[in-house]
């Protein structure tokens, strides 16, 4: 949520680049705390509830603000992503197991962000992609919810390659890192990203 602020502080202030950079960070330390709440049994009513709030606000409202208030088209289209943001946020117990009902909030906004360094912000490139986001995030589909810190090593390298590229890479290189996994997710769910560590948890 800090991060989604600080976003949001940089978007009000013309720098692009620092709020997307914010919004990939996010991306990767909202695995990374899910993983520990899990793991060290520390999940609460109050947790939930903070961190459905801290994911409207950074990948909701930081998100949308990448789009830019230049114009009312622009403006028209990051309030309707916000109010996709809280429908998705309202339907995301799909009633199946390890499973999301509509594309995670968190992998729109990475496709958003790193469509934003890669274009430099261009606003009709990224008008698009908002709009390809609202629609896989409306439209019900189910995703894998395979945490891929308690999944296959591959899927673990995955994750610190993203880390070790957000933190030593350049820019350009990480959003086109984010992207490509972003998108292998929204495209290949059930062929790369399947809930097979999901199925190990069950058993245990």
């Amino acid at each position: 949520m800090i991060l989604g602020l600080f976003s949001i502080f940089c978007s009000f202030c013309k720098k692009s680049p620092c709020a997307s950079w914010m919004l990939l960070v996010s991306f990767l330390l909202d695995m990374a705390i899910g993983t520990m709440t899990r793991h060290l049994n520390i999940c609460s009513t109050s947790g939930a509830k903070l961190n459905d709030f801290a994911v409207f606000t950074t990948f909701g409202l930081a998100s949308a603000l990448l789009l830019g208030m230049d114009g009312p088209l622009n403006g028209f289209l990051a309030i309707i992503y916000v109010l996709a943001i809280s429908v998705r946020l309202c339907f995301y117990s799909a009633g199946v197991p390890f499973t999301y009902k509509g594309l995670p909030c968190p992998y729109a906004s990475c496709v958003l962000a790193s469509t934003s360094l890669l274009t430099k912000g261009n606003t009709f490139i990224l008008s698009c992609m908002a709009s390809f986001m609202i629609l896989f995030m409306m439209d019900q589909s189910y995703y894998p919810h395979d945490e891929i810190l308690e999944s296959e090593n591959w899927k673990k390298m995955v994750y610190l390659g993203g880390v070790i590229m957000v933190f030593l890479s350049p820019l350009s290189l990480t959003a086109f890192y984010c992207l490509m996994w972003s998108l292998s997710y929204i495209f290949f769910p059930d062929a790369l990203w399947h809930k097979a560590a999901c199925l190990k948890l069950q058993h245990r």
